[in-house]
């Protein structure tokens, strides 16, 4: 099927408007990423108004159609690097500058006679380079990079890039020996090319946003809002998949964690003094153990954490180290006041096969009530654990 260039770029005008309006519409329910949005909205509108003005360049005298067109759909493609670039917290102002500055210097030294030049080769090629830069800084954003959407605007302004780049160097050559119909062609693929950039790309970024929003929810979920550590289902979840992941062999080390007379501290000294002795547990636990600890608060004033490798050959060693430096520790995190806050561990210690977690966590239990019936501030052993050999 035939469509006219009239056609094209009044879809490309018409789905970049769409998307403009589709991202300023989620920067009202995302104000986390509310400033990119906006910045990717005006860069969409941007280069809807240079898709229209494509069509009246030539209504313009001399190159001030080609030009003005030209900046503009610059000005849009810096727009979407600026707000891609935001998402990492970074920023081109000057550099946008920079580029607009060059090619209205371009078109102002071409004049008319060496207009279609720059117009079909030459400034293809700053349009190439951002969007090798936006590709580039979505690549680098750390922030993104367990999300899928991230590869598709990788791929998506990567080929773009690609393809405008191949304007600026490798069409003329083909041009010179294929003749100028080459060159109308060129222009329909560009054409092409560039209304699925401006569905596929938009569409992305918002995934990208709304994965971005839906796994922060979903960390929220499962994670202690006062410790910031995970919670109960976060422990089983990632305890469970770390088993798997070692095909349910040890070493593996089963650590239960209770504050003593913790009740009584809170009835003493308040609950204001209770969640910073309750924080600061976890900060010198999270210490001790590193961050490749599964280390979770399961519930009130009881914590749990799953060791591996070489920290579960040494389990009782970390164990211990919790005890003694959060005993040590404690008056520092709380104002220099003498609060009299230990705690007992029980510990399942596994060399080879390795229980479900649940059960793991039952065995460090049961010795962690038997820790707090011989008077607490101690760590003791599951009796149905595997002893771990030197």
């Amino acid at each position: 099927m035939y469509v006219d260039l009239l056609t094209l770029y009044l879809l490309a005008t018409g789905t970049l408007l769409a998307s403009a309006a589709m991202m300023f519409w989620e920067q009202r329910s995302n104000p986390t990423r509310g400033r990119s949005l906006r910045i990717l909205a005006a860069g969409f509108a941007t280069l809807a108004l240079g898709c229209a003005a494509a069509l009246m360049r030539r209504s313009l005298p001399g190159v001030l159609g080609s030009a003005l067109c030209n900046l503009i759909m610059l000005s849009g493609y810096l727009l979407v690097l600026g707000g891609v670039a935001s998402l990492r917290g970074r920023q081109y102002r000057a550099a946008s500058l920079a580029v607009l500055v060059v090619m209205a210097l371009v078109w102002a030294v071409s004049g008319t006679r060496w207009q279609d030049l720059v117009w079909f080769h030459v400034s293809a090629l700053p349009i190439g380079l951002i969007s090798a830069m936006t590709a580039w800084e979505m690549y680098k954003c750390d922030a993104m990079k367990l999300l899928h959407a991230r590869h598709i605007i990788v791929a998506v302004t990567s080929v773009h890039a690609s393809f405008y780049v191949a304007r600026t160097f490798v069409l003329p050559w083909l041009v010179a020996h294929y003749g100028p119909a080459l060159q109308s062609m060129a222009s329909k693929i560009t054409v092409y090319e560039g209304v699925l950039y401006s569905v596929v790309l938009p569409m992305a970024l918002l995934k990208l946003i709304r994965e971005e929003t839906h796994r922060q929810l979903l960390l929220e979920a499962q994670t202690d809002y006062l410790t910031r550590l995970g919670n109960r289902r976060w422990f089983f979840e990632h305890g469970a998949r770390l088993v798997d992941s070692r095909g349910g062999r040890g070493p593996l080390a089963v650590l239960a964690f209770d504050l003593d007379h913790f009740k009584a501290i809170n009835d003493v000294y308040g609950h204001a003094i209770g969640d910073r002795v309750l924080k600061a547990f976890a900060d010198i636990a999270r210490g001790v153990m590193g961050e490749d600890a599964v280390f979770a608060r399961i519930g009130g004033e009881e914590f749990a954490a799953l060791l591996h490798a070489d920290k579960a050959r040494n389990a009782k060693d970390v164990g211990e180290a919790v005890a003694r430096r959060f005993a040590e520790a404690i008056a520092q995190h709380v104002d220099g006041m003498d609060v009299p806050a230990t705690v007992s561990i029980g510990m399942a210690l596994y060399q080879d096969s390795v229980p479900m977690l649940a059960d793991g966590l039952a065995a460090a239990d049961r010795a962690l009530y038997r820790a707090k019936a011989l008077g607490g501030n101690r760590l003791e052993f599951a009796e149905e654990s595997e002893s771990i050999t030197a």
